[in-house]
């Protein structure tokens, strides 16, 4: 037991987490003259460490997810989902949405044309939910910084809140809140082509460069801002905004998050800073989430497809969710850390 126990640690800390970059960074800043207790040479070996694992770890799930996307493009979704009802179907949606795009913009012509096909709109809404906030990249991304007891409760949080998110949706009967132009379009069934090894690792690839231009400067301005809270924001300031004994930290945070725009990538630096400086675990994790799945470009463009009603209950459904998650991590975290 002992010997799994190391190998696990070893993974997590020095294949996931990279600290071995983390020193050999620091010891080359100081060999070429850098004070290694100053606060611009940590925030420089903050900022140098964080891009390259999250960009070297970033390209290689990217390859590795979109190789099992190249597996279900839409219409094989489509026709998976058409065969569940019910909350199964909403279980597969959600499932379904962590092999999807990274971002929420990304996600809603998906979305779209899921719900011209004529699947019920509470489907589409827990895939829509689950695309941006949970996908196999937040599982190993967040395993490196905060632990896999953390990860893997996070992956199943978001699923959860996805499935809830949209069985709420359909029992409120909100159909009638699309816009008459998405349900109208249709849609065209073609059966997908089958791919060769090399076509799917060339389309894997294509997702690596494409994604990887579109995350890059969000991926450097989170890092950027994640090193400038981890050395040169007092501890005290932020703690006594977010820390984990402040009842309102958590919606704080996710009123905070909604404006912004990144996806998962973008967010785990601030997130990692935030923590290492006293904020509750919850906290951050609100943060992440109201970013990544209430983005307010994502909002704007999913108002193009439903009415303003329908928009409401998604929004206010979804940040609720996110609140009562983020105080139950706070409330749970000496468990997972």
């Amino acid at each position: 037991m002992q010997v799994v126990e190391a190998m696990w640690d070893f993974f997590q800390n020095q294949v996931l987490g990279m600290k071995w970059l983390y020193q050999s960074i620091g010891t080359l800043l100081s060999a070429i003259g850098f004070n290694a207790d100053s606060a611009i040479t940590g925030s420089i070996q903050f900022f140098i460490f964080d891009t390259i694992k999250i960009l070297v770890l970033l390209s290689l799930l990217i390859f590795a997810v979109s190789y099992v996307q190249s597996y279900f493009p839409p219409e094989r979704t489509k026709k998976m989902l058409g065969r569940f009802r019910g909350l199964t179907a909403n279980v597969i949606a959600a499932l379904l949405g962590t092999v999807t795009p990274f971002c929420s913009c990304s996600s809603i012509p998906l979305f779209i044309g899921f719900t011209s096909a004529g699947l019920p709109i509470g489907v589409t809404f827990s895939f829509l939910i689950s695309s941006p906030l949970v996908d196999l990249g937040s599982l190993v991304l967040l395993m490196s910084v905060f632990g896999a007891k953390v990860a893997v409760a996070y992956v199943l949080v978001g699923l959860v809140l996805a499935v809830a998110g949209g069985t709420m949706i359909e029992k409120l009967g909100m159909e009638k809140y699309v816009e008459s132009f998405v349900r109208a379009a249709g849609s065209v069934d073609v059966e997908s082509q089958s791919l060769s090894v090399a076509e799917r690792r060339e389309y894997a690839f294509d997702q690596v460069k494409a994604i990887f231009k579109k995350v890059f400067w969000y991926v450097l301005a989170g890092v950027g801002i994640g090193a400038l809270i981890h050395n040169w924001i007092p501890e005290g300031v932020i703690q006594s905004i977010l820390g984990h004994k402040k009842p309102f930290s958590v919606i704080i945070a996710t009123i905070v998050g909604v404006p912004m725009y990144a996806d998962i990538f973008g967010t785990i630096p601030i997130a990692e800073a935030l923590f290492a400086k006293g904020v509750g675990l919850g906290t951050v994790l609100s943060f992440m989430m109201a970013v990544t799945a209430l983005s307010a470009p994502s909002i704007i463009m999913l108002r193009r497809a439903v009415k303003p009603r329908l928009l409401i209950v998604f929004v206010g459904i979804v940040t609720a969710g996110i609140a009562i998650i983020g105080y139950a991590f706070n409330a749970f975290q000496f468990l997972l850390v």
